[in-house]
Formats: structure tokens, C-alpha cells, sequence
């Protein structure tokens, strides 16, 4: 099991304009990890479907109902909003803030590019940033989290530059479609930040749906990409999103559960593409795909559990939920079953599907 998030359980906090709030429990967190699930954010990530300004909407809800929670009703705040380009831009941070009653006091930018060769991230660099530098800061940032080496980057430069010129930071607000490793990099950055910021008060850091992680390999399709796709295995999953995905046929063999932001939002076409290339490549190789080893791989266990050990595996057993114990009896006879799917027919309905929608946008 990841380190990141060996011993934690999910406990429940509440229900919040229609958002189900967790926090993700471990003795050795020194900063707090959430986890979100909406209606919209579900359909976001089980559907590559969802794309522009809708991707944008279905995201705002569960937001704004974080910063309720953080921030009551009538108590009002005062952050500041570090975007970080481009990808940061899909997180409806300013409106959330806005619709809470949350004054902003400004808006800072830091862009960071992957430079990507054959599928392979061999770089990064920052090209442009603007910061107002003050005391006291409250940072609230979006952006999706895989390897953490893009906060990394940005956050060591925004921290130093906020220590260079006088500035403090209290606390960062994270907002993520993001894996474990932004429990392993925030640990590590919050205990790095205390010692220029004596008063820091760490992060408080919510994942929409689930801490997914990153793929090591290709997995069992052959053509996933490592340290990009996100998967379930080892990571912690809201349990309505574990249940939306069973309950719509083949989102479980989606690439991932996002593809890239940016381009989903800015670039339709081109994440369309990337969508057809994952499915083409299903399709031509569906003989030499083993699809029990497919679903285990996307469940997150390898072969069927005990419920016992399904709530370990899940970081359900503090959950009080009384539909658990029916996800774990669907979740097992969907694996059980597997060897009857037809990835060929799947592929082609999914290729179809698609083609047909790519023609709108190109």
C-alpha cells in the first residue's frame, strides 16, 4: 500500500450543497486532506464526454461547498488566488470565493509548461509569473496533482519569492483532481514552509472524488502512460463515485479518470484525439488484452476480497454507511464477470461514440 496513505481511513463529515464532505484520517498527516464527491464532478471524471465550459460548472458546486465549510455562512475571508497556468484556469476559484462571500485580494499568476517528448514528461519550466508580495497570506490554488513535480516547482518559487521580499504565507487552500503524491509533496512543503514562516498553518487540501494514483507502467492494456493516467489502486475513493462508475457501464475502462485539463477545457479537439488514440488502441490489440486483469487493475485489487478486507483496501472501515457492504457485492461480481466482456465491442461502441461527437469541434 502507498505510504502516503498507509493507516488512513475516511471519515464523514457532511453533507454540503449536495457534496459529500470526507477527511482522509492518519496519524502522521500533519496537514488536512478531503475529499469531495458531486453529482457533476462524478459525470466530470467517469465521461471524457465533459468538455469547455461545462467541465468548468460541474466543478463549482462541490467547491463551493468546501469553502462553506471552511469558511461558514456570514463569516466571510479574505484569501489570495494563485493560479497556476494552465491547467489551474479549469478550478472555479475566484466564483466559489464570490458566491461565499470571500474577498479576493488578488489574483497571482505562475506559469509552468511540461515539456513532453514520445509521451515522456523530460522537463519543466516556469515562463512567466506575476506575484504582489504581502504579509499573511492565505493562497488558494487549483491544479490537477500527478507526479507533484509542477507544485514542486511552482511552490518553491512562490515561496521564495514571497521570503525574499519580506511576504508571509498562513495557510495554502488546494483545490485537486490529483493522486497520493500531493500528500507525500504537501508534507514535505509544509514542514519546509514553517521554517521560513514560523506561522504557518499548512495546508488544507481537497481531492475531487478520490487520491487517485499514477500508473508505474503501461498496465494491462499496454498503452497507458506512467506518472500521467490516474488510477484507484493503493489510492482512496469517494464510495458514490465507486458506485456512479458501476452503475454506467464501461466508464471502469476509461483511460483514467481525467485527461489532460487543459486541453478538456481549451483545446476540445486535441483531448478528443487522446480519447480515440486510448480506444483504437483497445480495439486493435482487444485479443491480446486480458480483461479480468483490466478490471482488477481499475477496481484497485487484484482479485476478489473479503468485505473486511474490501474496507481495508477501500479506507472504508470508519464509514458508517449502511450501502457499503451492496458496492462491495457489485464491485466483486463485476470482477467475477469479467472474462465475458468484449473489449473489441466495447472499443468500437466507445470509437463510435467519440468520432461522432469530434465532428462538432473540428
Amino acid at each position: 500500500m502507498s505510504n502516503s496513505l498507509r493507516y488512513a481511513s475516511l471519515r464523514f463529515v457532511g453533507l454540503q450543497q449536495e457534496t459529500s464532505i470526507y477527511e482522509l484520517l492518519a496519524k502522521q498527516f500533519t496537514n488536512r486532506y478531503f475529499i469531495l464527491s458531486h453529482s457533476g464532478t462524478r459525470r466530470l471524471m467517469a465521461y471524457p464526454e465533459v468538455v469547455g465550459f461545462d467541465s468548468y460548472l460541474s466543478m463549482l458546486p462541490p467547491t463551493v461547498a468546501a469553502l462553506r465549510q471552511l469558511f461558514p455562512q456570514g463569516q466571510g475571508g479574505d484569501v489570495d488566488i494563485l493560479t497556476i497556468l494552465r491547467g489551474g484556469l479549469n478550478y472555479p476559484l475566484e466564483e466559489a470565493c464570490f458566491r461565499n462571500g470571500i474577498r479576493v485580494s488578488d489574483i497571482h499568476f505562475v506559469s509552468c509548461e511540461r515539456i513532453i517528448e514520445d509521451h515522456i514528461i523530460t522537463g519543466l519550466e516556469i515562463k512567466y509569473e506575476k506575484l504582489r508580495i504581502t504579509q499573511d497570506r492565505t493562497l488558494v490554488i487549483g491544479d490537477i496533482i500527478a507526479t507533484g513535480d509542477t507544485l514542486r516547482l511552482c511552490l518553491n518559487q512562490v515561496v521564495d519569492r514571497f521570503r525574499r521580499r519580506g511576504g508571509s504565507i498562513r495557510k495554502i487552500i488546494f483545490f485537486t483532481i490529483g493522486g497520493t503524491k500531493a500528500i507525500d509533496l504537501m508534507e514535505e512543503m509544509a514542514e519546509k514552509i514553517r521554517g521560513y514562516f514560523p506561522g504557518f498553518e499548512g495546508f488544507e487540501c481537497f481531492f475531487y472524488e478520490g487520491v487517485f494514483t499514477v500508473y508505474e507502467d503501461q498496465g494491462a492494456t499496454g498503452i497507458n502512460v506512467p506518472n500521467i493516467d490516474f488510477g484507484w489502486k493503493e489510492g482512496a475513493v469517494a464510495p458514490e463515485f465507486r458506485r456512479f462508475i458501476l452503475d454506467h457501464p464501461y466508464s471502469i475502462l476509461e483511460k483514467c479518470i481525467i485527461y489532460d485539463g487543459g486541453a478538456r477545457r481549451y483545446e476540445i479537439p486535441v483531448h478528443f484525439h487522446e480519447a480515440l488514440e486510448y480506444w483504437e488502441g483497445v480495439w486493435g490489440r482487444a485479443d491480446r488484452i486480458d480483461p479480468v486483469k483490466l478490471v482488477a487493475e481499475k477496481l484497485g485489487y487484484d482479485k476478489p476480497l473479503s468485505f473486511s478486507d474490501w474496507l481495508d483496501t477501500t479506507h472504508f472501515r470508519d464509514l458508517m454507511d449502511e450501502t457499503l457492504k451492496k458496492l462491495w457485492a457489485d464491485e466483486t461480481e463485476l470482477l467475477e464477470n469479467a472474462a465475458a466482456l468484449s473489449l473489441e465491442t466495447i472499443a468500437m461502441q466507445r470509437i463510435n461514440a467519440i468520432n461522432s461527437i469530434l465532428k462538432q469541434y473540428e
